[in-house]
């Protein structure tokens, strides 16, 4: 009997629960034992207020959105589903749960209609139903914070209408990972524990054991000094920054790797990187020495799925350009396969030489929802996955 096929996707936000869902619908074709690598850099939101108030050892946000996407289909896993997904409104609300509900697509999952990736998860104006929206506009504990590289959380954003309200904004699987990771002291175990209570088919571990801090040198940062390169510090703040990204790094420059991770990339035979935001979602993983060291030698093939369209912090960056960033990034690191969408990729003949200048192929298919928007849909993306990963069963 053939054993599954070991995959890993590394990633984060709205562009690797895509991903994951793909990989899911592609059970009826291929047998996968899935893992998903998942980035800890996140600082806004939910997720950068716990990171802030709680010192939370991983940020929670990205690692129950990928747990969502594995979730079985059954009655009982979905509605636990909608239970991690359900976002807390304000107590002035009128109809708090209608509320909420209307913000579960943007902050839960890739229903949002802007581009995939953190920047959807983390502008201003996405997610928590306006309430990260007032944490970027506070005073001077804000500007504290995005000093610190907190994502410009202001701890007042509790205080609504001079009621405190501590939960308006979280999501509740947020909390629960966080009571999980307290209680079990062992994020593995807490991951695998979160994927049980929702069916997951496949395993998600953090990249790191310990939350990392995301910076980069930006060339426009600041309007005002367009031509000056400023140092942005903040997942939330890299996500949203104008400007051209010089450099990226991640703060402690080498934390130790998820060791189950590692194991994983080890034994995969592909691993995936993207669709996701490149700077905040893809690249992270390749800063992380273990990690990058691990991905360099595994006997895996390794496939990139493209973006479908530029966010704010890839601005002015080609599709050749995103996979020129890898090879800058990991100079030792080799691509097999390039799946791209053959109506959003543009002109396709720089991307087929930058994929041929990492050793891949390119391969163009229809990836994108129906709706015109620059959204992958899983079930398109999982079609197009299935003859590429099963090509030597």
């Amino acid at each position: 009997m053939t054993r599954p096929l070991r995959v890993v996707a590394f990633g984060g936000g709205h562009g690797l629960a895509a991903s994951l869902k793909a990989l899911r619908l592609t059970e009826p074709a291929l047998e996968l034992d899935i893992t998903a690598v998942v980035t800890v850099g996140d600082n806004g939101g939910s997720s950068g207020r716990l990171r802030a108030e709680r010192d939370a050892q991983l940020p929670p946000g990205d690692l129950r959105m990928a747990l969502s996407a594995l979730a079985d289909d059954t009655p009982g896993h979905q509605t636990t589903v909608q239970l991690l997904q359900h976002r807390f409104a304000p107590v002035g609300k009128q109809d708090r749960r209608a509320a909420a509900a209307s913000s579960a697509p943007q902050s839960a999952d890739a229903a949002s209609r802007a581009p995939e990736g953190d920047a959807a998860n983390t502008s201003p104006r996405s997610g928590n139903a306006g309430i990260e929206e007032h944490a970027e506009t506070a005073g001077e504990t804000g500007k504290a914070a995005e000093k610190a590289g907190w994502g410009g959380v202001d701890r007042r954003i509790a205080s609504v209408g001079g009621k405190h309200d501590p939960l308006a904004g979280h999501a509740v699987g947020n909390l629960l990972l966080l009571g999980l990771l307290e209680l079990m002291d062992d994020p593995v175990e807490a991951l695998r524990h979160a994927g049980w209570m929702v069916g997951a088919k496949g395993q998600v571990l953090p990249m790191a054991e310990h939350a990392v801090g995301i910076e980069a040198d930006v060339r426009g940062g600041d309007p005002a000094r367009p031509e000056d390169v400023v140092t942005v510090c903040g997942q939330h703040a890299v996500a949203v920054t104008p400007g051209h990204i010089e450099a990226l790094r991640i703060d402690p420059p080498a934390p130790p790797a998820c060791p189950a991770a590692l194991e994983a990339i080890g034994a995969a035979d592909w691993l995936i990187f993207g669709p996701g935001s490149w700077y905040t979602s893809v690249l992270p993983h390749l800063l992380v020495p273990e990690l990058a060291a691990a991905i360099v030698a595994s006997p895996a093939r390794r496939l990139v799925t493209l973006n479908l369209a530029a966010d704010n912090e890839t601005a002015g960056l080609s599709v050749a350009d995103h996979l020129a960033a890898l090879h800058w990034y990991l100079p030792e690191l080799r691509i097999d396969v390039v799946l791209a969408d053959a109506k959003w990729v543009g002109e396709p003949d720089p991307v087929h030489r930058a994929a041929e200048a990492l050793g891949a192929r390119l391969v163009l298919a229809p990836l994108a929802t129906a709706d015109g928007s620059p959204r992958h849909d899983p079930e398109s993306l999982g079609t197009a996955l299935v003859p590429v990963l099963g090509d030597d069963r």
